[in-house]
């Protein structure tokens, strides 16, 4: 119980990435469930660098028509005494059946910061469509997504960074694989721009491996590659993240 308070403690206070970006489907797992996600990484000696990074999800599926889920993510790091991670997470989806398996329709919110983006506040609010895809292979599925959503963001120096009010367009592709009985793998593109200036643009890849290690605590590899095409002064336009962290369902 300590140690769950412990994550949980972490997840409210340093959040980072997603817990699963495995694809959620009605009828998945009926009723009310959660997963908690934590990795920590202390070092002293010739390196003295401490990071913290924690998921947590609580999601509902009635079974029939819809599941909707929030989530709440993020980290936190210092190397030396300074910090040098601090990014905040939460997202709130809902998902609901158009037809019986092809066509679903989606509402979103998100809130964010991330320090070291210049980020002070990020927030948007969308609505799109999920269409199933033929599965290619046994034992997978796949998504294909099309919408739109309004973001406001505010940068640590507005003088150096005015605040933003846009309206993106938002595709997404997403492919899941179960490779046996105790491990799948998953793979997301987003491709997200301004609807008046597609030069403009932000994409996201990422791959996930997950494997089973004892009843409900499964162990998670995953490496992210995003990329923004105009990103704030002092920014780069690229971010490469590697992740190895544990997950418990319950």
């Amino acid at each position: 119980m300590k140690f769950l308070l412990l994550i949980a403690f972490i997840a409210t206070q340093y959040i980072f990435a997603l817990v699963t970006i495995a694809p959620v489907e009605i009828g998945d797992k009926p009723g009310f469930s959660s997963t908690i996600e934590a990795a920590l990484e202390t070092k002293r000696g010739n390196s003295d660098t401490d990071d913290y990074k924690a998921s947590a999800r609580v999601t509902y599926d009635n079974n029939e028509s819809y599941v909707a889920w929030l989530e709440v993510s993020g980290a936190y790091g210092e190397a030396n005494n300074e910090e040098n991670t601090n990014k905040l997470f939460s997202h709130a989806r809902y998902i609901h059946a158009i037809t019986e398996e092809l066509l679903r329709g989606e509402l979103f919110l998100q809130l964010q910061n991330d320090e070291f983006k210049e980020i002070k506040s990020r927030a948007l609010s969308g609505i799109g469509a999920r269409f199933k895809l033929h599965n290619i292979w046994q034992n997978s599925r796949g998504y294909l997504g099309l919408g739109a959503f309004y973001e406001d963001v505010a940068y640590n120096n507005p003088l150096i960074n005015p605040s933003e009010q846009n309206i993106r367009a938002n595709a997404y592709f997403a492919y899941s694989i179960n490779l046996n009985k105790s491990a799948s793998a998953t793979y997301t593109l987003y491709y997200q721009p301004k609807v008046n200036d597609f030069s403009d643009n932000v994409q996201s890849h990422e791959i996930e491996l997950k494997l089973d290690i004892y009843k409900n605590l499964l162990l998670k590899f995953s490496l992210s590659y995003d990329t923004d095409s105009e990103p704030p002064i002092g920014v780069r336009k690229y971010d490469l993240t590697q992740n190895t962290s544990f997950i418990l369902n319950f």
